[in-house]
């Protein structure tokens, strides 16, 4: 007889508190008496948060990839811009909390009548982490690279106004001015994509054209000098990363204290999800965000014994969908002539056409990912403004949901038939239709729904081949040799999460317009309308007519299948109750923004 489902949760439960029990074992770092190294900057700010913290202990998360980079510019994937956040600072920084862009590095800003001009003043005080002074000439300097045409930075729309890049000077070492075509709403926002780079160290590889390798993950962590509230103290690929407080940090807590509180954050390597849960329950992990839906049941059970909290986020922000890789050759790419197309001509010409596009959307069952692959803990999504997003979701989006007989047609409309009685569609060339999907292998949830959506279209007549890789690998098939046929992944929100800062991803010429990156020019009259409306929809107008915009982008998007959407999950994430300050977000980074403040109760095992 099997288990019921109450009886496998209760031998989860054991199993985890037996665990649980046995990291009590672990030797307890001891904790000293903190003695802040340096004066304190003349121009401190102060951060409100529940408790006032301790210093000292550590916070350990997991990753299931490694930083591919330590390169705040050329960073794009979230195994790099996990750790990257946390090493480098912007002039202003978004509040998790109040829902709010505020000063950061710029103790203030103030913007021209006409909206097109802007002037930060800088913090007195300021320091990178080998202690020299951050002057304006730095933020120059992090905006011209930032800008710099030559380099595939993933922020380079996000700093276009009209098409132009924004005009940055110095009147002197404390002040920056911007100036813009034309009002950007989004102005404070898109500053806080741009990571302040110590010029000192960096200039020089920037002049010789070799910044693009600069800050590699084997740099000696000496070497890689910060503006953020951590350095890098320790990178062993495939085991960790760990991060040591940055002593010339400005920020302090309501008693005048330095923060970081922690000594340190390290970011544990390990293969996968379920590698993670094991590193979890054995108490080696404080913080888990990358939670298989299938194990919630089993955190929910085992709080009390595993002294943790499991709080629930609701949708997450991060989404799941599969594209097509409809790239061809030009300038702006490399590896093929002027209008090649990327993969076989033959199903190019398949994945240019929108009724196969829509034909691949309408054979997969998500209800069935739901129940299958999330355990009933995720919702239908067709935006990357998910039902989590309650400023910008919109619930009645055009969508292509699960139809099989409908799918079925519009194959047959293209004349594609089972000639062979295999089971399988032959185009009118006699070529069976078949797509290798790519996806993380390391993400067993994204996994199993590749397995899922084969099952589905092979119903329709169309072979579906899985393939996992390395995550770091798949970014490379994305970025750079676009080798790929079609691929599974997904986006993180923007920070904040309006779809603004999603620009990268909607303009034709992004670096993560996922289908055909770097466009010279719209390949699709589709597109280039979404071109036409992310141009309006970055200008000041009332929250409605924003949306309209919004939703006419989603739309189209969604007509077009230029995405095939797939279920996102709830966001359940278990902490250790031995940290105070935990305020986990459904706004990337859910844990880790702000462990500035996070500190380990005295007598934890991290203290």
């Amino acid at each position: 007889m099997k288990p019921s489902v109450k009886l496998r949760r209760t031998a989860c439960a054991v199993l985890l508190a037996a665990l649980s029990a046995g990291c009590e074992g672990v030797p307890r770092a001891a904790r000293s008496a903190y003695s802040d190294p340096h004066p304190l900057p003349p121009d401190t700010a102060t951060v409100p948060m529940p408790e006032l913290g301790v210093h000292g202990g550590r916070f350990v998360i997991g990753q299931t990839s490694g930083p591919k980079t330590f390169n705040p510019v050329m960073a794009n994937e979230t195994s790099s811009t996990d750790v990257i956040n946390l090493l480098f600072a912007s002039l202003t920084d978004y509040d998790h909390r109040a829902f709010e862009t505020r000063p950061l590095l710029a103790r203030s800003w103030t913007m021209s009548e006409d909206g097109l001009t802007y002037t930060w003043s800088l913090r007195r005080g300021l320091r990178f982490s080998d202690g020299v002074p951050i002057t304006s000439a730095d933020v120059l300097f992090s905006f011209e690279v930032a800008q710099d045409p030559r380099l595939p930075s993933a922020i380079g729309d996000l700093l276009k106004v009209d098409g132009r890049p924004i005009d940055v000077s110095a009147p002197d070492s404390y002040t920056i001015v911007t100036r813009i075509a034309r009002p950007y709403r989004l102005m404070a926002s898109a500053v806080s994509s741009v990571r302040i780079l110590p010029r000192h160290v960096l200039e020089p590889a920037y002049r010789a054209g070799a910044f693009a390798t600069a800050y590699p993950v084997s740099v000696a962590p000496e070497s890689l000098v910060t503006s953020g509230a951590w350095t890098l103290a320790e990178y062993r690929p495939g085991e960790k990363t760990v991060l040591r407080r940055n002593p010339y940090w400005f920020r302090v807590d309501a008693r005048g204290r330095r923060l970081p509180y922690l000594d340190e954050v390290v970011f544990l390597h390990v293969p996968d999800q379920n590698t993670l849960a094991l590193k979890f329950r054995a108490g080696d992990l404080d913080g888990l965000e990358n939670v298989k839906p299938e194990d919630y049941a089993t955190y929910e059970d085992g709080q009390r014994a595993g002294n943790y909290t499991l709080h629930d986020l609701g949708p997450r922000l991060t989404t799941n969908f599969l594209w097509f890789n409809l790239n061809t050759g030009n300038a702006r790419k490399t590896g093929r002539p002027p209008g090649r197309p990327y993969v076989d001509p033959v199903k190019y010409a398949w994945f240019t056409n929108r009724a196969f596009r829509q034909a691949v959307s309408k054979a997969i069952d998500r209800d069935a990912i739901i129940r299958s692959c999330f355990f009933g803990d995720a919702v239908k999504n067709w935006s990357t403004a998910t039902a989590g997003n309650r400023a910008w979701h919109v619930p009645d989006v055009v969508r292509h949901d699960f139809d099989p007989e409908g799918a079925k047609r519009l194959l047959a409309s293209l004349g594609w038939r089972d000639a062979d009685g295999d089971g399988l569609l032959e185009d009118d060339r006699g070529r069976t239709i078949e797509f290798t999907l790519k996806t993380n292998g390391d993400n067993l949830t994204r996994m199993q729904t590749a397995n899922l959506i084969r099952d589905d279209l092979a119903r329709v007549g169309v072979r579906v081949i899985p393939v996992g890789v390395d995550f770091n690998t798949l970014i490379s098939n994305l970025r750079n040799d676009l080798d790929y046929e079609a691929m599974l992944l997904g986006s993180q929100s923007g920070v904040p999460p309006d779809p603004g800062m999603g620009q990268n991803v909607w303009r034709s010429s992004g670096l993560t317009h996922y289908w055909n990156i770097l466009q010279e020019r719209p390949a699709t009259e589709a597109e280039a309308r979404i071109d036409a409306w992310m141009d309006r929809l970055v200008e000041p107008r009332p929250h409605a007519e924003l949306l309209r915009l919004w939703t006419d982008v989603q739309n189209t998007v969604n007509d077009e299948c230029f995405l095939v959407w797939l279920p996102t999950a709830v966001l359940k994430v278990p902490v250790r109750n031995t940290f105070g300050n935990v305020q986990p977000s459904v706004i990337p980074h859910t844990l880790l923004w702000n462990i500035e403040w996070v500190y380990a109760r005295p007598g934890g095992p991290r203290a």
